[in-house]
């Protein structure tokens, strides 16, 4: 029965124990590489060393544990270590401002910090250094006995996500919510011992997880990138092809950066890469088929899914064609997990009703257990299911607007607080975006609202939109003024900041 994370890694050392586990192919000290054998052996002496440093006479609680740490082995290993420990895990970006990992301290009152000396952190907590890790000595009694405390709804991790207050919100995830993905995340997209990935996302939100999910479940490799390689598209292209990567699962922007320039894209044939996954924003079709046309015998897969569901709640397997302003569906839900769509009025949409608007809700075992140390925001994110009140049901209210297609499928529209009400209609910003991202000469678009709809593109010249949009958008939804821009800015979940645009007007 698997009940703990780290009983995946288990199995995976039983039968792949000297296979290389993780990768660092541009480590500072050059390429580093870690067996499934030798990263089990560093995650217990961190463990050890975890139980032997925290208070053993305090309440029976499990206790929060702050890492700050670069993208690489040492970050994977304090994760599995924390986990053995029977303790949760929160990892914070290493170049966080200190008025935000403050802010985060507040809320979450870790007992430890896991960092490493070079980053020179004063926070004023017992502290493990990733540079002592080797010199921890394991011991087994106090492992067995935390393995033997363990019950699968303890936490996993709390990874903080912006608030809108300022305050940033801890999503709180429970072991059985990423068993569950694990399991269902392997199946759907038939991994195994044989992948090769690499990891885009940052391993400081949740877009990382199926990396290393698939990696350590099927006892697969992973290679980590380092973000800042990211903006270097032959650097990126060229490890694919030289180390034979078969599988990706990447934010849009990345994708679309990758593909802007086709001539440089046909130079890397990448034959084995075999599945190509992306989420985390709207893919636009018009590069998705770039990358179909250059890979047409890959598996492409559109993946759903917020935070607040562990990462992943639904899937849409590319089955036919699409034309490039045509929105991709985020598909049906994954196994174990329901979504159900609610107008304004909380009236229950089916997915017999084609083409009409509600707020996708979701239900299921990777569901949240809320917002850590915030009972008002878990109160309004995280409701009754309105269907019944005859036990407790509950949702998690995702704020996107998403409508059925003609297949039952969902197709997202973008956030509901990205929804505006304009001379007397309602608009998703998202599906102006859509459309505008099919125009041959546009890379990424995003539009705002600030008394009139304000369209900023990424391209190489100014285009004129009128006769493009005049017969794609009813007028009231055509944009009345268009900014061309070099680059859009990111935020650290690698997708447009939004708020950074206002800047500009």
């Amino acid at each position: 029965m698997t009940i703990h994370i780290y009983n995946f890694l288990e199995k995976s050392v039983e039968n792949f124990s000297e296979k290389i586990a993780f990768v660092e192919p541009f480590a500072k000290e050059g390429k580093k590489e870690i067996t499934y054998k030798e990263f089990d052996l560093y995650s217990k002496k961190v463990a050890s060393e975890i139980l032997r440093t925290l208070d053993k006479n305090s309440l029976p609680l499990q206790k929060a544990i702050l890492i700050i740490l670069p993208k690489g082995i040492d970050c994977l290993i304090s994760f599995f270590g924390v986990a053995l420990s029977g303790n949760f895990y929160t990892l914070l970006d290493e170049k966080s401002p200190k008025e935000r990992i403050e802010k985060v301290i507040e809320v979450l009152k870790p007992k430890l910090l896991i960092t490493s000396k070079e980053l020179k952190l004063d926070l004023n907590l017992p502290t493990l250094y990733t540079e002592n890790f080797k010199n921890f000595n394991i011991d087994e009694n106090l492992i067995t006995k935390a393995k033997e405390n363990h019950i699968d709804t303890n936490l996993l991790y709390v990874l903080f996500t912006s608030g809108s207050t300022g305050i940033p919100k801890g999503v709180s995830i429970a072991h059985k919510s990423v068993i569950d993905y694990g399991f269902q995340f392997c199946k759907h997209f038939k991994i195994d011992e044989s992948e090769i990935i690499a990891n885009q996302a940052p391993l400081y939100v949740d877009a990382s997880l199926p990396d290393i999910l698939a990696t350590i479940k099927t006892g697969a490799t992973l290679h980590l990138i380092p973000n800042h390689l990211f903006a270097f598209p032959n650097i990126i292209l060229n490890h694919l092809e030289q180390e034979k990567i078969s599988m990706i699962f990447w934010k849009p922007v990345v994708l679309i950066y990758l593909a802007k320039d086709l001539d440089n894209l046909k130079k890397y044939p990448l034959n084995s890469l075999k599945k190509i996954l992306v989420g985390g924003e709207i893919m636009p079709t018009k590069q998705l088929n770039i990358w179909i046309r250059h890979l047409p015998n890959a598996l492409f897969a559109n993946c759903y899914g917020p935070t607040e569901i562990t990462d992943v709640c639904a899937y849409y397997i590319i089955n036919r064609s699409f034309k490039d302003d045509e929105l991709l569906p985020i598909g049906k839900a994954c196994k174990n997990t329901e979504l159900l769509v609610f107008d304004e009025n909380m009236n229950y949409i089916s997915p017999k009703e084609i083409g009409k608007k509600g707020e996708l809700y979701i239900r299921g075992t990777s569901l949240s257990l809320g917002y850590y140390n915030d009972k008002e925001k878990t109160k309004k994110a995280f409701i009754q299911n309105p269907l019944h009140d005859n036990y407790l049901d509950l949702l998690y209210k995702t704020g996107d607007i998403v409508a059925y297609n003609e297949f039952e499928e969902l197709l997202c529209y973008g956030r509901a607080d990205n929804q505006i009400k304009y001379m007397g209609h309602r608009i998703e910003l998202g599906e102006i975006e859509s459309i505008i991202n099919s125009h041959d000469k546009v890379r990424n678009s995003a539009c705002i609202f600030k008394e009139e709809i304000i369209c900023f593109y990424e391209s190489k010249e100014e285009i004129d939109f009128r006769m493009f949009l005049k017969d794609k958008l009813p007028l009231y939804m055509i944009p009345k003024h268009f900014k061309r821009i070099d680059s859009f800015k990111l935020n650290q979940n690698s997708k447009i900041d939004r708020k950074a645009l206002y800047e500009f007007i």
